[in-house]
């Protein structure tokens, strides 16, 4: 088991803007989720991805077109980072027949298979079986693509999860696993519901190498995602990476957080990834202030035109109750 540190090197000014763009989009997202949720319009239940942008971001922006991704109930995020277009994620949040899904499958089973995303997912563990199958897809394809599984510390304990990080060493398959630990499982900290003290040192017992990263810090998780990945894409078998952050809201919309004390207030000060990328980039001269403060109006003015939209947009009629059911091959 290894713990990356931060590196900033290899990186453009465009790619830069690109990963902060990413993060913004999803940041800015979620925090206008959760204020319209409290306003009664959104149907069902939402999780919130806000305080773990670094860890989408740092792993997708080294994924492709041949690569797919499974996420979790807290999949927003993912689905941003895969290249999901977020005006048809916000119509599926609110319903509305012009969502990803058609509105059919909410905040908690956004997919798009057009992007490599295969959805997110409300089975805790549901994830990592998944990617084994298109791990396995890809190398019999032999054109380099990669399967990477999110899931979060309380999935790190299911039977599913640990099969298939067993399976995958076994099959030597082209997969990244991605532990994103943000501390609580629902409301069961995983101080004392994880047995040992990273998820990462699990990795060792499967033969495949396990990684601890600050979750805060972009740079060091896309450093870490970029060699898992290479190493994948070069027949070297899986990774386990760990990602150690903390959410900034509840398990879901309505939580009212009594298990917590003054955490997300402190992470939201010191730790916060998109204010140490900022800190950075404008410290070292290779982007402006000016740059990213652009950045964040354009952003903005896409999320206010994407929840205007899917308030304005249709619902579902009766026609659509019996299609989307079964695929013809």
């Amino acid at each position: 088991m290894t713990q990356t540190t931060s590196s900033t090197t290899g990186l453009t000014s465009d790619r830069l803007l690109e990963a902060y763009r990413i993060m913004r989009t999803i940041r800015e997202f979620e925090e206008r989720v959760h204020a319209e949720f409290a306003t009664g319009d959104i149907p069902g239940f939402v999780h919130l991805y806000a305080g773990e942008e670094a860890s989408a971001a740092g792993v997708c922006m080294h994924l492709d077109d041949r690569d797919a991704i499974a996420s979790t109930h807290r999949g927003h995020g993912h689905c941003i980072a895969k290249g999901v277009d977020p005006t048809g994620m916000m119509a599926e949040i609110y319903g509305k027949i012009t969502g990803t899904c058609r509105g059919k499958g909410g905040s908690m089973h956004i997919a798009d298979l057009s992007k490599g995303m295969l959805g997110a997912n409300g089975i805790v563990g549901g994830g990592p079986p998944l990617i084994c199958g298109t791990a396995l897809a890809a190398k019999f394809a032999g054109q380099g693509g990669v399967g990477v599984a999110f899931f979060g510390d309380g999935a790190s304990n299911q039977g599913t999860t640990l099969e298939a990080l067993n399976l995958a060493a076994v099959w030597n398959l082209p997969a990244v696993f991605v532990a994103e630990n943000n501390g609580y499982a629902e409301t069961t900290s995983s101080t004392w519901s994880v047995a040992s003290d990273n998820i990462a040192d699990r990795a060792a017992a499967f033969g495949m190498p396990g990684v601890i990263v600050d979750g805060f810090d972009f740079f060091a998780v896309h450093e870490a995602a970029g060699e898992a990945i290479s190493r994948a894409r070069a027949g070297g078998g899986p990774t386990l990476i760990e990602m150690k952050f903390t959410r900034y809201y509840g398990h879901f919309e309505g939580d009212q957080q009594k298990y917590r004390a003054d955490e997300v207030a402190q992470a939201r000060e010191h730790l916060d990834c998109l204010l140490r990328f900022r800190t950075t980039v404008t410290g070292d001269g290779r982007v402006s202030a000016q740059a990213l403060d652009a950045v964040d109006a354009d952003v903005a003015a896409l999320i206010d035109e994407a929840v205007a939209k899917a308030k304005a947009d249709p619902k579902p009629g009766d026609d659509d109750l019996t299609t989307d059911v079964y695929i013809t091959y």
